[in-house]
């Protein structure tokens, strides 16, 4: 027979606090990020300073819980000393009582309903009413117009790259001046990651294909034959035009004309199709130039072996409590509901400046982890990533995978093969034929590209099927779909089309 009733249960649960939401934003903001976020809190909360060395030798506010230098960076060689001088488990993240989760905790804002006859402290109320500014205000200031850099990454990230050839678009695309051209000398950015020349060219041939047609080129000529070959009106004449635009500029039309072998007629149709052309494709975007990434870490070669991993400490905010300024305004308070509210306030600017010390520790762990596993890749090269997955990361340094997760999202590291995003380390595994240490995809990538690069040599093109067995018998269990996957993504045709590419030229 069916009912109403009332029961009585009793239950556990997780309750998410607004100080739990906010060390948890906290992990997963950018540098720029918090520094806006911190820049917020220091209005809201006068009881918050910096950090800052005073010049006139006046004695500073007394700090809470703040890092040492000597914390902020370590050996990886020495993981072990590592993990001792800072615990960074998630359960010491979040496992203090923050402010308003015991049960006699007031609300700032309810408290200061009450406080409307102290001089100091309602002015001061007052003026820090609302506390945090809404999600929606902030994404409202965000709300612009793509830049120019933003719009070539954009497409770089859809454009099917595998990982080490998306950090070298990214890297082309750092070199991109605000016009749209490519100030950067594709050698040095081989050098600099670790890979060859010919790689870096290919990347820069598929990244020629982005919009706007011409960006990225590397000179003017470059950038209109781009546009030209888009509209199917690059020929012999036009290439001739193109190389003697110093020939156009003099208005030497009789040496222009020789040159491209072309009448006068066919040169004024020339002239007139270059004229429509875009000298600068990037001058089309307006908005801010690229904000330069500030790396969150730097990783440097160690004198005594190994890498020296540190936190970029000008990236990190460094607050006080300003506890004379607290015991000023606490004496003021003249009853109950006033010192709850002051006692609120200090205890949401000590919850703040833990958070960001620990937050400080847990990306320095987790990138020094990073950098433990991937240290072929910045002593070798690209080839030598290794497949690594939040997971494994986690169980080393004994995270929740989601914590990682958020640490690695909008975090640089600084190494000597260029600035990274910490995601840009983990990769898929393929397991070796003998059992042993797998193989990451991007190596085995690298493989495919480098052994189909050695065609033509002696005519010799190697099928899918062939490649399949030159890894098994390296080491490497892989499916011919799989080497297919890749080589399409590499952009490579089929070995049908290379012979036949080879044939006819």
């Amino acid at each position: 027979m069916l009912g109403q009733r009332l029961e009585v249960r009793q239950g556990q649960g997780l309750v998410i606090t607004p100080q739990l939401q906010q060390a948890i934003k906290l992990l997963q903001l950018s540098n720029l990020e918090l520094d806006a976020f911190v820049e917020a809190e220091l209005e809201r909360n006068p009881l918050l300073s910096r950090d800052e060395p005073d010049s006139d030798g006046a004695e500073a506010p007394e700090r809470v819980e703040s890092t040492s230098e000597s914390e902020l960076s370590f050996n990886e060689d020495r993981p072990g000393e590592a993990a001792q001088a800072m615990d960074a488990r998630d359960d010491d993240l979040y496992g203090d009582a923050a402010p308003g989760e015991r049960s006699g905790d007031r609300a700032p804002d309810a408290a200061h309903d009450a406080a409307t006859d102290q001089p100091g402290l309602s002015d001061w109320s007052r003026a820090n009413r609302g506390g945090i500014a809404p999600e929606g205000e902030g994404e409202r200031n965000e709300r612009r117009e793509a830049t120019l850099w933003e719009h070539l990454q954009a497409q770089a990230s859809s454009a099917g790259f595998s990982a080490s050839d998306h950090a070298v678009a990214l890297a082309l695309i750092d070199a991109v001046d605000e016009g749209g051209y490519l100030r950067g000398e594709l050698a040095e950015i081989a050098d600099r990651l670790g890979c060859g020349l010919e790689r870096v060219e290919a990347v820069l041939a598929v990244c020629h294909g982005f919009e706007p047609t011409g960006v990225m080129a590397r000179s003017v000529p470059e950038c209109l034959k781009l546009q030209l070959i888009e509209r199917n009106r690059f020929d012999p004449a036009m290439d001739g035009l193109l190389n003697n635009l110093d020939l156009l500029a003099k208005r030497d039309l009789q040496a222009l004309r020789k040159a491209c072998g072309v009448d006068a007629e066919d040169m004024a149709e020339m002239i007139a199709e270059l004229k429509a052309l875009t000298p600068r494709p990037g001058a089309g975007f307006g908005g801010e130039t690229p904000q330069t990434v500030i790396p969150d870490v730097h990783v440097r070669p160690d004198p005594a072996g190994g890498w020296r991993v540190e936190l970029n400490t000008d990236t990190l905010p460094r607050l006080l409590v300003d506890k004379r300024y607290h015991g000023v305004v606490s004496a003021g308070a003249r009853n109950d509901t006033d010192k709850a509210f002051v006692a609120d306030y200090a205890a949401q600017a000590s919850w703040l400046v833990k958070s960001l010390d620990q937050r400080a520790k847990t990306i320095l762990k987790v990138a020094s982890e990073i950098v433990r596993q991937q240290d072929a890749f910045l002593a070798f090269g690209v080839e030598f990533l290794r497949p690594l997955n939040l997971k494994t990361v986690a169980e080393a340094i004994g995270m929740h995978e989601s914590t990682v997760s958020r640490v690695t999202s909008n975090k640089y590291v600084a190494t000597p093969r260029g600035v990274f995003e910490l995601k840009f380390f983990f990769t898929a595994a393929i397991q070796a034929t003998d059992g042993g240490a797998a193989h990451s995809a991007e190596s085995v990538r690298s493989r495919i590209k480098a052994m189909i690069d050695g065609e033509g040599a002696d005519g010799d093109v190697l099928s899918d099927d062939r490649i399949v067995e030159i890894l098994k018998e390296a080491g490497i269990d892989i499916a011919r779909r799989t080497v297919a996957k890749y080589r399409e993504a590499l952009r490579i045709p089929s070995s049908v089309e290379r012979k036949r590419m080879l044939r006819f030229g």
